[in-house]
């Protein structure tokens, strides 16, 4: 049952050969999300084989240009390749009015609809729920209004034990009650319960997308105990007075944060092009929260 992350793009606002800007693709059962969508997210797409076709949701931070500066090529892409399914795009009210500019040069017309949500920065909000999945966006503190995205499973149903099943003989048509968290009562009355015939559900898997945004304590309880984090980390510790006056985070800062919110596992990316290496950034990182990554075009991060 896959919940994977796939980076597109890792650098921040000036790409480079081995790094493009900022771009993920999260697969959630076989549901692909595109959060943020930098230039050169076309390529990236096709270098990592991940279909366009699959993507019907894209998530965008903020309007900041290796943050989006792709969808315009997307958006055209898709028209090109015959889509019919709508797709929708969630950003910055602001996009909305770009892409309907965008799409009135187009000369032969789009050929599926665009349906635009927009996002609010004044608190947290869902902005997105199907039957396994919420995702969630939140207001983060950058030079612009600037949101990130909290996806999170619906909890699971119960495990069956086979075993038992078998034993008792129960009905197929009980089993989805049993899953459900009901007991089951047999033709001679015998009540077996729930917690004899089930194992634990597998809990449910969740990871936090924090963008741009200088360090942000106050995101804490929203981001508490996620499986998988991406913070941005633009700057080594050197970079700390930059980080505060551009409204960016330091490598070191993002793992207190990772630390403070009881987070399974931190992935950092969003480099300054600056950096030749970034072994330092990673060690500074680990010396606060050990289980810290770096992010690389085309790692693929999976939440068992």
């Amino acid at each position: 049952m896959v919940f994977s992350l796939t980076i597109l793009g890792s650098s921040s606002a000036l790409p480079a050969p081995n790094r493009f800007s900022t771009a993920q693709v999260l697969n959630v059962l076989e549901r692909f999300f595109l959060i943020d969508c930098g230039e050169g997210t076309q390529i990236q797409l096709r270098r990592f084989k991940i279909k366009y076709t699959r993507i019907n949701h894209v998530f965008i931070s903020h309007l900041h240009g290796d943050h989006f500066l792709g969808i315009f090529g997307f958006i055209s892409s898709l028209n090109l390749i015959n889509r019919k399914e709508p797709l929708h795009i969630y950003g910055p009210f602001l996009l909305k009015e770009l892409i309907d500019q965008f799409v009135s040069t187009m000369d032969h017309g789009m050929g599926y609809e665009i349906v635009f949500h927009p996002l609010h920065y004044n608190g947290e909000e869902i902005i997105y729920e199907d039957d396994k999945l919420t995702v969630e966006s939140f207001p983060l503190r950058h030079r612009i209004p600037t949101c990130g995205f909290l996806f999170k499973e619906k909890p699971r149903l119960r495990r069956l034990d086979g075993a038992r099943m078998k034993e008792l003989q129960i009905p197929i048509k009980w089993l989805q009650a049993i899953k459900e968290g009901a007991d089951f009562i047999s033709e001679e009355g015998v009540c077996h319960t729930n917690e004899s015939l089930t194992f634990d559900a597998i809990p449910p898997r969740s990871y936090a997308f924090v963008s741009d945004t200088a360090k942000l304590p106050a995101i804490i309880p929203i981001i508490n105990g996620v499986d998988l984090l991406y913070h941005e980390a633009t700057f080594s510790d050197e970079g700390k007075k930059r980080a505060k006056q551009t409204g960016h985070t330091t490598a070191s800062q993002a793992a207190e944060i990772a630390k403070l919110a009881n987070v399974q596992k931190l992935i950092i990316g969003h480099f300054s092009h600056r950096y030749k290496s970034l072994d330092g950034m990673l060690d500074e990182a680990r010396a606060v929260f050990p289980n810290t990554f770096l992010c690389e075009d085309g790692m693929v991060f999976n939440v068992e």
